[in-house]
């Protein structure tokens, strides 16, 4: 009498198998003394092959399950997120960075398919650290504790499952998701009044140079018909923030030299210094000529775009200058 259920009927063979399999191994017959060697040694084949699918399909819905619980466990702190995303300009970028991780996963699947399932129950410890992690961030309302935690969870359950290889394979597109978690606020504050500084003095040193009186005045720029104010806003940090993620991404599509897309990263910092205090010229300059309220609205937003765009366009710039400079060094080994 067979189980009514599939699910039922599949377990019931499982057992028996595992039963028999000791039997079966006693009453082994050397391959040798078979008339077809060949026909064993493919059902052999066969049934290896049916239990690393069957292994395989157990850790996807495994994943599938664990999945289920974390998004009800951190179904609050995704909301969260998503609330500052839509609330702080300085995270807007953030939107687009889960879509591009997943785009990296999709994109690469057969590379990462391909590797073995081999779960290390590391990932378990791991996965409690995070979990400890998320209570105690909860406990002292740090934010950025718990969020990181839901990062840190998610390399742990890919550990358990599929082994440090396969965590490896995709480390890129889950370190990639750090860009949409907002700093800590000490951290945030302590990034922005340097940049503001570095902006007046930028901005004020533009304008002096185009021949526009202007006075600074720590992070104030004194014009002879008004006085602009490099607020957090201004500061740079926004476009930095938002400027990186897009090299980041940019650097992981177009080059294949890991030194190279480092040198990207660690070029944006001072571009995006540089392009944000010409911005403050441009708006001194606008400021100048038409007013103090000219610069906002649709100029202040055209602005904001245009530097963007130059910034990243420095950035191809310079991807084409360490372009030119490896062909060069070719050319010349190649002709001394």
């Amino acid at each position: 009498m067979y189980p009514r259920f599939p699910l039922a009927n599949h377990t019931a063979w499982s057992g028996a198998s595992a039963r028999l399999h000791p039997l079966a191994r006693q009453n082994a017959v050397p391959l040798g003394s078979l008339g077809n060697s060949r026909g064993a040694l493919e059902g052999l084949t066969w049934q290896q092959s049916r239990l690393a699918e069957e292994s395989r399909m157990g850790t996807w819905v495994n994943a599938l399950l664990l999945s289920t619980l974390v998004s009800i466990m951190y179904a609050s702190v995704i909301a969260s997120l998503g609330r500052q995303w839509w609330d702080d300009p300085n995270y807007g970028h953030a939107f687009f960075v889960p879509v591009f991780a997943g785009y990296i996963l999709w994109s690469e699947r057969d590379r990462w398919r391909s590797l073995p399932f081999r779960g290390n129950n590391f990932g378990l410890a791991i996965m409690l650290f995070a979990i400890g992690l998320r209570v105690l961030g909860t406990l002292g309302a740090e934010l950025f504790m718990v969020r990181l935690s839901l990062l840190i969870l998610i390399c742990g359950i890919v550990i358990f499952l599929a082994g440090g290889q396969m965590l490896r394979s995709i480390s890129f597109p889950i370190g990639y998701l750090l860009f949409m978690i907002p700093l800590p606020s000490i951290v945030y504050y302590q990034l922005t009044f340097p940049l503001q500084l570095w902006a007046s003095r930028l901005g004020a040193g533009g304008l002096v140079a185009l021949g526009i009186h202007t006075v600074r005045e720590g992070n104030l720029l004194v014009l002879p018909n008004c006085t602009l104010s490099v607020v957090e806003a201004c500061s740079g940090i926004r476009s930095l923030l938002s400027l990186l993620a897009a090299v980041v991404a940019y650097g992981y599509l177009a080059e294949q030299r890991t030194w190279k897309r480092g040198v990207l990263a660690v070029a944006t910092i001072p571009i995006a210094i540089a392009t944000n205090g010409l911005r403050l010229v441009a708006t001194g300059v606008i400021s100048y000529n038409f007013g103090p309220n000219a610069d906002s609205g649709v100029v202040h937003l055209v602005l904001g775009l245009g530097t963007f765009a130059l910034a990243f366009l420095l950035i191809l710039l310079v991807h084409r200058i360490l372009g030119l400079h490896l062909v060069q060094q070719n050319t010349e080994r190649l002709y001394p």
